[in-house]
């Protein structure tokens, strides 16, 4: 399994029409095929930077890349992330077997 996941700022206000309807659209990604356990999540620590999380999962790699390549992600991030969100980082990990 993989889990991508992302921390993220956006460029809109907080509560404003702008940033609801950015995570609306992002909450659209979850019905790309392949895409499991889709969550957005608001930061609560003031310790962090970033105001949001998604994150996801993959049965393996096949399936990320599909999601990668898929005209829906490819699309929102051209058209939404891109120009919306002021800072992000980004991780995508498999679990160690420790």
């Amino acid at each position: 399994m993989i889990r991508h996941a992302a921390l993220f700022r956006l460029n809109h206000a907080a509560g404003s029409d702008a940033e609801a309807g950015f995570l609306s659209d992002l909450a659209g990604l979850k019905t790309i095929p392949g895409v499991e356990a889709f969550e957005i999540a608001r930061e609560v620590s003031p310790k962090n930077e970033y105001g949001f999380a998604v994150s996801m999962t993959f049965a393996d790699q096949a399936a990320y890349d599909a999601y990668n390549s898929h005209p829906a992600h490819v699309t929102f991030v051209q058209g939404r992330w891109i120009p919306e969100v002021a800072a992000f980082m980004e991780h995508d990990t498999v679990a160690l077997a420790v």
